[in-house]
């Protein structure tokens, strides 16, 4: 043949690997038993549904997720790490609890938050999520009735506690649930997806604090706009050119956005951690912790009397935020995490004396610990 005729000629395929061919066919068994044992359990999970309508059981359960977790990474043994696997898991619970009911579950909005990332990280896919334009409104939604549960941020790794959410959680009836840590990766995103004709940047206040010694040094002297959400910021850029926003990589997704720079945040390892409220008391899962609020009478010493029986009971505090009390006269709300659940005996015994001597007394929850 002619090099003119063997133009446009296609190339025989090579002969397929036997051995690849034998590895492909175990994976497809493989697949084909996974795909039964899912369903498999997905009925089982139809007939728990039916059993707790009728007896009026809370289709989510903490403390049974959080023990089926623990129980993935305490058995696996490899090759797939354990994280992997509980993410996995986390949707196969979530696509099984949908079909009991679809689940609403408030958050921070509007889509493209790293709000809707923490809620999606802890409840999965198979939920309704309700988008609030304000910390507020998520409590608001929670209570009412609206949503099932809440996700709401509380503190921060570079900027420390998100206050509005520390003070709502004095005063409401809900409690914390559960929690969820969510690794914080912003980028600066546009348009273009070029630094050039930036005039101003969009984000939330806490995003603008964690990227300020960045944008110091790369784009010095541009106005910096703070905003309800980073997903609004992103709103905005996508309506603007001069607008650039700062937010999560789903936000540039959703807004149809280019990434100008990535992680540019001030801190590698910026982590927000999130609390799940709602009505629901959790069970004891053997991994937990329990959030207090607490006063103290106005003498020398008394928070240091307050807190000591919990190091005489041999329970750990994991973390102390004070936050004034707002009635003008220096008091403090004290707002404490213990490692432990408040059924368990140690932590039982300390509370108790703790109660005795708080002016003010609030178990905000007791719930299974982040993973």
């Amino acid at each position: 043949m002619t090099t003119r005729e063997s133009v446009g000629a296609v190339e025989a395929s090579p002969a397929p690997d036997p051995e690849l061919q034998g590895l492909r066919q175990q994976i497809d068994s493989v697949d084909q038993r996974l795909f039964e044992l899912l369903n498999e359990r997905a009925r089982i999970v139809q007939k728990v549904g039916e059993l707790k309508h009728r007896t009026g059981a809370p289709v989510y359960r903490p403390e049974r997720e959080a023990q089926i977790l623990s129980r993935l990474a305490r058995d696996n043994p490899g090759p797939l790490p354990a994280p992997a696997l509980q993410a996995i898991w986390r949707e196969v619970m979530s696509a099984c609890r949908e079909l009991e009911r679809r689940m609403r579950v408030a958050y921070l909005g509007p889509p493209g938050t790293f709000s809707e990332m923490a809620l999606i990280r802890h409840f999965g896919h198979g939920v309704e999520p309700v988008a609030c334009s304000s910390i507020d409104e998520v409590f608001r939604a929670a209570e009412a009735g609206s949503a099932d549960f809440g996700v709401v941020p509380v503190e921060n790794s570079t900027e420390g506690a998100v206050n509005r959410s520390l003070d709502l959680l004095l005063q409401t009836s809900l409690r914390i649930v559960g929690e969820t840590l969510v690794l914080v990766r912003h980028n600066l995103m546009n348009q273009s997806g070029s630094r050039e004709g930036i005039q101003r940047i969009c984000a939330h206040p806490q995003a603008l604090a964690q990227c300020a010694g960045w944008l110091d040094r790369n784009l010095p002297g541009v106005e910096r706009a703070p905003v309800s959400s980073n997903a609004e910021g992103a709103r905005l850029a996508s309506l603007d050119p001069a607008v650039a926003g700062i937010a999560a990589d789903a936000a540039a997704t959703l807004y149809g956005l280019n990434i100008v720079s990535a992680g540019i945040q001030d801190d590698a390892h910026n982590r927000t951690r999130f609390v799940v409220i709602g009505s629901y008391t959790c069970a004891a899962s053997g991994a937990d912790q329990t959030s207090l609020i607490l006063s103290v009478p106005d003498r020398a010493g008394a928070v240091h009397a307050l807190i000591e029986p919990l190091a005489r009971h041999g329970v750990s505090m994991k973390r102390f935020e004070s936050r004034p009390a707002r009635q003008g006269n220096w008091e403090y709300y004290f707002y404490i995490d213990l490692i432990g659940h408040q059924d368990d005996p140690p932590v039982a015994a300390a509370l108790a004396e703790i109660r005795e001597r708080a002016a003010f007394y609030k178990v905000v929850g007791s719930y299974p610990r982040a993973l």
